[in-house]
């Protein structure tokens, strides 16, 4: 953080991205607000940068199955260093340098956050990557780890691979061990993948799915499909499941919730499973972050450990400064981000 920063949280106010009224994106505004009060089980964090996501969009427009109370700040992801504890805390102290999940509130210089949410970096791991452990990686940890069991060995066809949740997702399939195929569209985002190491890329734009996926596996077919799309991607990833195969639906990034014929469940003896990170972090229609506070505390130690040593690589498309939100949706909308884009508060 700046020293401007700092000196302004010294006198009890911080800068805030507000949404008043749910609408458009473009009508939300930076203030200045009062510090909020800190309950015995929260920390206060001197936000660094800030993730954004499509889903923000939603919830601004009050389309998300979860509607803040207005007025609200956007943001369910944040990384920064800890400025204030909760008389009730015990593993953090001031001076972390820490990720967390929240409820909404990320778009700012600070944030309040229940602490079962925060988790504490190594110190060789920088701040702005961390951004997408809480969410982004959490996600496709758990669906990928807990949901679907993938196993080293098994095949894993990831869509949207080039997404933020896509892109965890084959870093965490090959991580484990598994052999990842990567479906992407276009060519530009096909060259990231392979530039990330991945050997198998279909770019769905110039090649027929099946026939590749299909070559690629010999015929046959592949054990775990991780699909953030939904739409008619589901339906032709049911046919590239081999025999005893899951597929995981994580969100619908398509805009159409597919309709899933039963019968080649049965016939080919295969699986769908959805997977909602936010029944773990409190998201749910009962709040139970407590009651999977360990969970989720080993799978972001897991995924911290892999960083450590390279199995996985988390990063930040483009980094833009608290102000310049807007941008960073419309960046996000275009569909050109190869991974997460971040706001940086100190800007």
């Amino acid at each position: 953080m700046t020293n401007s920063t700092e000196s302004r949280a010294s006198l009890g106010n911080y800068r805030a991205v507000v949404c008043s009224q749910y609408g458009s994106f473009e009508d939300l505004q930076l203030q200045t607000l009062p510090r909020q009060p800190l309950a015995p089980t929260q920390v206060r964090i001197a936000v660094a940068y800030a993730g954004v996501s499509f889903a923000h969009s939603l919830v601004v427009a009050g389309l998300y199955q979860r509607k803040p109370p207005l007025p609200f700040t956007p943001g369910t992801e944040a990384a920064g260093t800890v400025i204030e504890v909760g008389a009730e805390v015990g593993h953090l102290q001031v001076g972390d340098r820490v990720c967390a999940v929240l409820d909404w509130g990320g778009y700012a210089e600070e944030a309040v956050v229940d602490s079962v949410g925060v988790f504490p970096l190594a110190p060789e791991l920088p701040l702005a990557p961390a951004i997408t452990l809480p969410i982004s990686y959490g996600t496709s940890y758990g669906a990928l780890i807990w949901r679907a069991r993938l196993q080293a060995g098994q095949t894993a066809l990831i869509f949207g691979a080039a997404g933020g949740v896509g892109l965890a997702a084959a870093e965490i399939a090959r991580a484990v061990g598994a052999k990842v195929i990567a479906v992407v569209n276009g060519e530009s985002k096909a060259h990231a993948m392979h530039e990330r190491g991945f050997e198998q890329v279909i770019d769905a734009k110039s090649s027929n799915l099946r026939e590749a996926v299909n070559a690629l596996t010999s015929d046959h077919g592949v054990d775990v499909v991780f699909d953030p799309i939904g739409g008619d991607t589901t339906d032709q990833a049911l046919r590239l499941l081999a025999d005893d195969g899951r597929l995981l639906t994580i969100g619908y990034a398509s805009g159409t919730i597919p309709q899933i014929p039963t019968n080649i469940l049965l016939l080919k003896n295969i699986s769908v499973m959805g997977f909602n990170w936010g029944q773990y972090v409190g998201w749910g229609k009962v709040d139970e972050r407590l009651v999977y506070g360990d969970k989720v505390r080993a799978a972001i130690e897991q995924l911290m450990a892999w960083w450590q040593s390279g199995d996985i690589q988390p990063s930040i498309y483009k980094t833009l400064p608290l102000g310049e939100f807007v941008q960073a949706m419309q960046i996000i909308k275009s569909r050109d981000a190869i991974g997460r884009v971040a706001l940086d508060t100190s800007q």
